[in-house]
């Protein structure tokens, strides 16, 4: 039989045990930790109360250096040094976790989780040393990280678009990505392999007693941990970095090439990135237009805000518009169900009124349909002028709809 969660108080009422208690409170943690958005958030309020938003002068250039356990990160980070110009060495977030300032938070008994790792690299990265720019190796390695990532990218767009009006100068964003993939068997070779040489060496330092000992993780000795690390890899980071790409273009490059062979595609990634790039002047002129992203990511706030000023400032006509939607537009949207579109035609005068037509537009919207209008002058001949023989005509407008919304799925034969 389980131990019970709860305890009794001196009057048995039921009071939570200490194990419940932490268990819920570490619920409540896993789902903070979740919301990228908020995360973001509160770490970018942190680091502008203490460095001052005009001191926000993060990296001119960003190389996001990923991959998977084996693929060569560490090998090929002088490479990329060299190709883009980068004198400072990389900001390994392994490092950063075992920093004073993370050591701090452990000792407090916190974890490090995404939340401090984004708040210990914005921290790094605004060290006067990276101003030109840095490799970041091991970021981003969950989902709210890749999350946090795009949202970091927006603030410093933002921010320089900020900084711009009042006349400062204040880098662009630039961010490159890097990302080395290997497969499962070729990564647990690897692992296994820098292992022994890192042995080796080790014994060869012991025994003269000169040269640095090298780090040996447990994965590089053991082939099971190794296989398990990939598969963390996997199974969490992987799946991060490609939503990457809904963002930032670039390829994945197979790191079980030969050495030469990897750094020619890391050349050649270099390349397609740069050509994707906007020169300054033109970004700077093209930045004034918002991203459509942007505008979607608010535009559900923005019709319920619109709807609710319908409903308190203009409730007769909000009815009338949504009476006539019932009377006349819904039964000839479910006659059409099954195609998905339908097209309505109407002449009611309620729509000369030009916000009657906003209000059909939202309200469809708002129930998950796509409305379009079109507005169509058409002249009636009405009499003929008796002394010129002219035709006088009166002009009608007829208001073309066109509503798509999902189609019924429909089962064919034997399907």
């Amino acid at each position: 039989m389980s131990p019970s969660p709860y305890s009794s108080d001196q009057k048995g009422a039921p009071v939570l045990s200490a194990e419940k208690k932490q268990a819920e409170s570490k619920q409540l943690d896993d789902l903070e930790i979740k919301d990228a958005s908020l995360i973001f958030a509160r770490v970018w309020a942190i680091i502008e109360a203490e460095f001052g938003r005009e001191r926000l002068c993060f990296p001119g250039e960003i190389i996001w250096l990923g991959g998977a356990p084996g693929a060569g990160k560490g090998t090929n980070t002088p490479f990329i040094m060299e190709a883009r110009g980068i004198t400072v060495d990389p900001v390994v977030i392994s490092d950063l976790l075992n920093s004073p300032r993370a050591q701090q938070i452990k000792a407090a008994g916190n974890l490090v989780g995404d939340e401090e790792v984004i708040e210990l690299l914005m921290r790094k990265l605004l060290e006067p040393q990276y101003e030109r720019g840095v490799i970041v190796d091991g970021f981003p390695r969950t989902t709210v990280q890749t999350e946090c990532l795009k949202l970091f990218y927006d603030k410093m767009a933002a921010l320089r678009e900020e900084m711009r009006a009042s006349h400062r100068e204040f880098p662009r964003p630039l961010f490159r990505t890097v990302l080395l993939f290997v497969d499962e068997e070729v990564s647990i070779r690897r692992q296994l392999e820098r292992g022994e040489k890192a042995a080796a060496n080790n014994r060869k330092v012991e025994e003269a007693g000169v040269g640095a000992l090298e780090d040996i993780r447990p994965t590089d000795l053991d082939p099971e941990l190794a296989r398990n690390r990939y598969r963390l890899f996997k199974d969490t980071t992987y799946d991060a970095l490609r939503s990457l790409r809904q963002i930032f273009h670039f390829h994945f490059i197979d790191a079980a090439k030969s050495l030469e062979e990897v750094q020619a595609e890391i050349d050649k990634e270099f390349s397609y990135q740069s050509s994707l790039e906007l020169s300054g002047q033109t970004y700077d002129r093209i930045r004034t237009i918002e991203t459509a992203g942007h505008i979607v990511l608010y535009a559900r706030q923005e019709l319920v805000k619109r709807l609710e000023t319908y409903n308190e400032d203009h409730p007769e006509l909000f009815q009338r518009v949504i009476d006539l939607i019932n009377e006349r537009f819904m039964p000839i949207i479910e006659r059409y169900a099954i195609t998905g579109m339908t097209l309505i035609n109407s002449e009611d005068s309620l729509f000369e009124d030009p916000l009657a037509l906003t209000i059909l537009i939202d309200i469809f919207s708002e129930r998950g349909y796509q409305a379009l209008v079109d507005v169509n002058k058409i002249d009636v001949p009405e009499r003929v002028d008796p002394d010129t023989h002219a035709i006088i005509c009166t002009q009608k407008l007829i208001y073309r709809f066109q509503i798509r919304f999902a189609a019924s799925a429909i089962r064919h034969g034997n399907d």
